[in-house]
């Protein structure tokens, strides 16, 4: 209840307790938006800890690494001003040898050894033995005995690398995930044949995940259609069965298609029944029976299998919405049933599918379990390489950098999807 102040100039609003109306609402809006903030903060907070803290983290490990940098703290000031044309003075040597000194008495010359072996394979033993026999030598010349432990320290080669690394923040794991490293003068030049293999794997990823997601389009689309336009009772009784993957894990299906493709197989066995087998011998395409386990075929198939309702579920959700007097409409306009679906009842379908197709798109960059089991040596996905890194590796920068690799590369093709095609402008549902 609000009353007039007469005595007032200005004819305030005033509420009951005298405070100005305008006042009182802003109070009211506050209290909305405070108790409104409450209600999401252990959603947000739920976020942060679990999606964007990972990502944040997963960023820095991608570009940071101080590993040498906090354990050759006086090398890395001296080499600051080295000019990389010959092998560093005495000056540096004696930082160095302090600097291990430290380092061993710490423990950490095993940090140093392993960021710096990143760089020049099996170096990582030579910096331990080096540490260990150093911290043995009291006085110089420095440069004479640390060269005399291992001859390594006396090449140009050696202190540019350790030099890079002393950087904290580095672009070494980022150009490795691109099959590029810095030369000694610092310039970018691209790995050896033999050891260029990341390029190869990121493009293996997309297409895989291309043609998962053709084939999730290609079938999902006609049961998604069906499942529109029957009747109600029926298309409940089918959506049980699109639903169906769902009610048992990834790993149980995975295992499934393993049993199925193998030799000997229900597949295998299927093909040799229909005469199919027979045919591609005839055509010369294979050397007797077929081998569906460990291949490409395979991992397309398992994958496929369990995208499907991913891609089917957004599409079916906008076919929902499409009122059928579309069609009717232009047939009675005169448009054949075939024209007419493809000019006026599919382009309304296209949020649909541009939904769907770009979640299995997504989804399937990082699968790892079904193309580590039932795919061959040549379909492993960029997730297998992750693993390797952090589990075997131990090298979180790298895995970090193709984690960062693969989530650069999601968001351009998502941007360059959205551009084209305009996802964030469509009506879904």
């Amino acid at each position: 209840m609000a009353v007039i102040d007469a005595a007032a100039s200005d004819t305030v609003m005033r509420a009951a307790d005298g405070t100005p109306l305008k006042k009182k609402l802003r109070q009211a809006e506050r209290r909305e938006q405070l108790r409104a903030l409450m209600l999401i903060a252990p959603l947000f907070l739920f976020i942060v800890v679990t999606f964007l803290f990972p990502i944040g983290s997963m960023l820095e490990r991608a570009f940071y690494d101080s590993d040498v940098a906090d354990n050759l703290p006086r090398t890395k000031a001296l080499l600051a001003n080295w000019d990389g044309k010959e092998v560093p003075g005495e000056d540096v040597f004696a930082a160095f040898a302090a600097d291990m000194k430290a380092a061993s008495k710490v423990k950490t010359v095993a940090l140093i050894g392993k960021r710096l072996n990143y760089e020049i394979p099996a170096f990582k033993s030579k910096v331990v033995a080096t540490g260990r026999k150093i911290d043995k030598v009291e006085q110089g010349p420095w440069k004479e005995a640390i060269i005399g432990i291992d001859p390594i320290w006396g090449e140009v080669g050696t202190w540019a690398v350790v030099k890079r690394s002393a950087r904290s923040f580095t672009p070494f794991y980022l150009l490795g995930v691109l099959d590029l490293r810095q030369a000694a003068d610092g310039s970018i030049e691209r790995m050896p044949a033999d050891r260029a293999i990341y390029v190869q794997i990121l493009g293996r990823t997309f297409g895989i995940s291309f043609l998962v997601t053709l084939c999730t389009l290609i079938l999902g689309y006609p049961v998604a259609y069906l499942l529109a336009t029957i009747p109600q009772r029926h298309a409940s009784i089918l959506m049980i069965f699109v639903l169906l993957p769902f009610w048992t894990s990834l790993l149980v299906r995975t295992t499934a298609w393993t049993i199925l493709l193998q030799d000997g197989g229900v597949f295998s066995q299927v093909i040799h029944l229909t005469g199919i087998t027979w045919l591609l011998n005839v055509l010369g395409l294979v050397d007797g029976e077929p081998q569906l386990f460990k291949t490409r075929f395979a991992t397309v198939l398992a994958m496929t299998h369990i995208q499907l309702p991913f891609t089917l579920l957004p599409i079916y959700s906008v076919m929902k919405t499409i009122s059928p007097t579309y069609m009717r409409a232009a047939k009675s306009l005169g448009g054949k049933p075939f024209y007419s679906f493809l000019r006026v009842y599919m382009p309304q379908t296209m949020s649909g599918v541009a939904a769907g197709c770009l979640l299995t798109f997504i989804l399937s960059l990082g699968y790892y379990i079904t193309p580590a089991l039932v795919g061959g040596g040549t379909d492993s996905m960029i997730a297998g390489f992750i693993d390797t890194a952090m589990n075997s590796e131990a090298n979180w920068g790298k895995a970090s950098a193709l984690g960062f690799m693969l989530l650069a590369s999601t968001l351009v093709l998502y941007y360059v999807y959205n551009r084209l095609i305009g996802i964030d402008r469509m009506k879904l549902g």
